[in-house]
């Protein structure tokens, strides 16, 4: 069920373009006036084009004209009852152009806008990048840690095979889950024995401090936030507790989670070694259920099988 949901939401934009035009279709065999229903079409393909991209909204509207076409060979006589079969095909042949071009400027304006966001995402996350790998500077035990739990992270979104612009959401969630460790005294970050309990809710803290330092540059980040904040919750919690609600933790949330585990383990630290890549590997299957998904491990141990058979 919660698989469902998810594609659901995954393709919700779609979805509602389909019904729309399944309606507009629909309209085309019920209603009497086809002069009306014609005008029904420019629904869906406005919105696709605006929620989907040109492409998406040429398609649309290419569909929405050969369901009409459809009708015109099973109907011909509603469609040109008057005015003689030349007009008929006139008035069709101008409707199909303009609902083409409707599309096409459509699906431009928003192209043109998601490319500005893209941009403007682009230099937020490059200015968080710096202050990231300012952090890291200063401890010279994770230096790159985020780097390489932003590919890994990246490279089990591929092998699950994530809708990309999902995938660059947990890129980029994986440069920046520790971000919050800015606002954490470097005498916690560099210190070289094991911390202690104090310390250590200190330090699990960093997951909010990031989010609200992620939250402060606007909807520009939004689908990243969610990502950071709950990067560390294990996906236990995603079971029913004892109001039938279900914590959610985001997918994202969960990949980075293998990634960040994995690459923390075979990580050398000031007070212990860091484990053999296989090592890691199995501590993670270990604890496959409890702490991380196992979909997520499953495709964690892909890529990483295939990283320790090439070493």
């Amino acid at each position: 069920m919660e698989e469902l949901k998810q594609l659901i939401l995954r393709h919700f934009e779609k979805l509602i373009a389909v019904i729309i035009l399944l309606g507009a279709f629909a309209g085309t065999y019920l209603i009497d006036e086809k002069s009306i229903i014609l005008n029904f079409y420019y629904l869906p393909v406005l919105f696709s084009g605006y929620f989907l991209g040109r492409r998406m909204g040429v398609l649309t509207s290419i569909f929405s004209i050969l369901a009409v076409v459809n009708c015109v060979f099973l109907f011909p006589q509603d469609f040109f009852n008057s005015g003689g079969i030349l007009k008929g095909v006139t008035k069709l042949s101008s409707w199909g152009g303009f609902l083409i071009l409707a599309s096409i400027a459509v699906g431009t304006l928003y192209e043109k806008n998601e490319r500005r966001l893209q941009d403007l995402k682009n230099a937020y996350v490059g200015i968080l990048e710096i202050l990231s790998k300012y952090l890291e500077s200063t401890d010279r035990y994770t230096k790159g840690h985020s780097v390489r739990v932003s590919e890994l992270a990246k490279e089990i979104a591929i092998v699950m095979e994530l809708p990309r612009s999902e995938g660059e959401n947990i890129r980029v969630a994986g440069l920046l889950h520790d971000i919050g460790k800015i606002e954490i005294s470097g005498e916690i970050l560099r210190k070289a024995a094991e911390l202690s309990a104090e310390e250590r809710e200190i330090m699990n803290s960093h997951s909010a401090k990031g989010a609200h330092i992620l939250s402060a540059v606007g909807t520009v980040l939004k689908e990243v936030v969610p990502i950071v904040v709950a990067h560390h919750k294990y996906f236990a919690e995603t079971l029913e507790s004892n109001n039938g609600d279900k914590m959610k933790i985001p997918l994202g949330a969960r990949i980075i989670a293998v990634a960040d585990a994995f690459d923390a383990m075979t990580t050398d630290r000031p007070y212990r070694k860091g484990m053999p890549p296989w090592e890691a590997l199995e501590e993670i299957v270990a604890k496959t259920g409890k702490q991380f998904d196992p979909e997520v491990v499953g495709a964690f141990k892909r890529v990483v099988s295939e990283k320790i058979e090439m070493t």
